[in-house]
């Protein structure tokens, strides 16, 4: 059975992942709204009216505080996230993890080539789906 620390940490994992995923909401509010949300961040535009805190710490902890630390570069902890979302086979949240890491300078070879070698450390199955979500994401056939 997890334990609260592991629970915790994968919620704020998928958290981080899926303030990168999902979509802008496309409405039709009056300017001044419009300025006001594109100001928040996608942490508050996904969950802030529901979940308030957890909108905060994925600001303020999450990406405020652990990805800019300095122990690794923002390189290394997209590799490592990306490990991660593959070994829990994450698919959703790979998914804006693998544009995030080429954002941080992460080739579309050497994640190709991380799916391959998790294939054999985190299974076949998960190697099989984190494939289809790089496909789709860099706009392979």
């Amino acid at each position: 059975m997890k334990t609260m620390k592991q629970l915790l940490g994968n919620l704020m994992l998928s958290a981080s992942v899926m303030l990168a995923v999902l979509p802008g909401v496309v409405s039709a509010q009056a300017p001044a709204e419009e300025d006001d949300k594109s100001r928040r961040s996608r942490a508050q535009q996904l969950m802030g009216a529901t979940a308030p805190k957890l909108a905060e710490l994925t600001d303020d902890v999450l990406y405020g505080d652990i990805w800019e630390r300095p122990q690794l570069s923002k390189r290394d902890r997209s590799l490592v996230t990306v490990a991660a979302l593959i070994a829990m086979n994450r698919p959703d949240q790979l998914r804006s993890h693998l544009a995030m890491a080429r954002q941080n300078g992460v080739t579309e070879d050497e994640l190709i080539e991380t799916i391959t070698h998790l294939a054999f450390y985190a299974g076949w199955p998960n190697a099989v789906s984190a494939v289809a979500v790089a496909k789709d994401v860099f706009g392979r056939e």
